[in-house]
């Protein structure tokens, strides 16, 4: 398992890009699984949770190191004024860009799903760009969530009908092997079967633009890409490029 990075931070805030399967805070029946906060707090006297990222999303998180940074950023957070972008790997050939509107709501039969639903969900706005379209059927999005909901980006592809890669909550492959990817793949003499280039949620929280405490000006932190995610988008872009 990958490590946490901190990618920046002054003195009142500190920014980490979290690995795939970290928890943001401490788990409530298992202090011991691994988390970012509980990683901060043996680096620093004290940190605030500013906001959170799905266990199985990687990259950017914020953090803020006293408690007037940490109001100062929940008051952007909260008013939307907090520009979020993620990059993920989805199923099916994607327009250049659009903006998903789907009211979402938690799904009564599913515990702790989402689906969209148009008179009992919320509002909930999303915009998308288009980074590539792959030969092999997959497609590189750049995402910016304009709402908070949970699983957003998540329910709002699915639903608009390119879902994520591999979602184990919302369906998708289990994995992504090369062999999807390269149209003449062979194994190696010595390899009695396939590994996967990356075997979880295709999700990563690349970039947030926020203005911190004491500045009149916002500032862009990026994540850059987890190992995993970073070495299919180098064999998408070396085999299957349309």
């Amino acid at each position: 398992m990958e490590k946490p990075e901190i990618i920046w931070e002054d003195s009142n805030y500190v920014a980490v890009n979290k690995p795939s399967g970290w928890l943001s805070i401490p788990d409530r029946f298992d202090a011991n699984k691994p988390n970012i906060l509980g990683f901060l707090n043996k680096l620093y006297p004290k940190v605030y949770v500013i906001h959170r990222i799905d266990k199985d999303t990687s990259g950017l998180i914020l953090f803020a190191k006293n408690a007037e940074a940490h109001q100062w950023a929940n008051d952007q957070f909260s008013s939307h004024s907090v520009c979020k972008k993620y990059l993920t790997l989805v199923i099916g050939r994607t327009p250049e860009e659009g903006e998903i509107n789907f009211k979402i709501t938690e799904d009564p039969i599913h515990a702790g799903r989402m689906m969209c639903h148009h008179k009992y969900g919320k509002e909930s706005h999303t915009l998308y760009k288009t980074i590539a379209n792959y030969a092999c059927g997959m497609s590189l999005l750049e995402v910016e969530p304009k709402t908070g909901r949970t699983h957003q980006i998540r329910v709002h592809c699915l639903t608009a009908g390119f879902p994520l890669v591999i979602d184990p909550f919302y369906g998708g492959e289990e994995g992504i092997f090369l062999s999807a990817i390269k149209r003449k793949f062979k194994l190696s003499v010595n390899q009695e079967q396939e590994n996967p280039l990356m075997n979880r949620l295709t999700l990563h929280a690349s970039s947030l633009e926020f203005i911190p405490l004491g500045s009149t000006s916002p500032i862009k932190i990026e994540a850059p890409l987890t190992k995993d995610f970073r070495a299919v988008v180098q064999q998408l872009n070396k085999w299957s490029i349309k």
